[in-house]
């Protein structure tokens, strides 16, 4: 019937590279915010930063395309994005 893009999107993401100790996480906090998203960023033990971002689908599709080029100082090497359920977050949080 409709063509149009779903009002809400959730993703989850795995950003690798040299992403851990460059301001990475409140770099995408700070963006995230900026576009209006709900979610979380966490370092993982692995080295990389997973991400669950969830809001309109415009924005969701800004905040993937900021993680393949992460902030300044930053080296990402790859960006998994994963669709998700909407978990219905309030606020982006950095998560320890």
């Amino acid at each position: 019937m409709s063509d149009r893009l779903p009002i809400s999107r959730a993703i989850r993401a795995l950003v690798t590279g040299a992403v851990q100790g460059v301001g990475f996480r409140d770099a995408t906090r700070r963006r995230a915010d900026e576009l209006g998203l709900a979610g979380w960023v966490r370092n993982t033990d692995d080295g990389s930063v997973a991400v669950h971002a969830e809001g309109p689908y415009a924005a969701v599709d800004a905040l993937i395309t900021f993680l393949r080029r992460g902030p300044r100082g930053a080296a990402v090497d790859g960006v998994a994005v994963d669709d998700v359920r909407v978990e219905g977050h309030e606020q982006f949080a950095i998560l320890l």
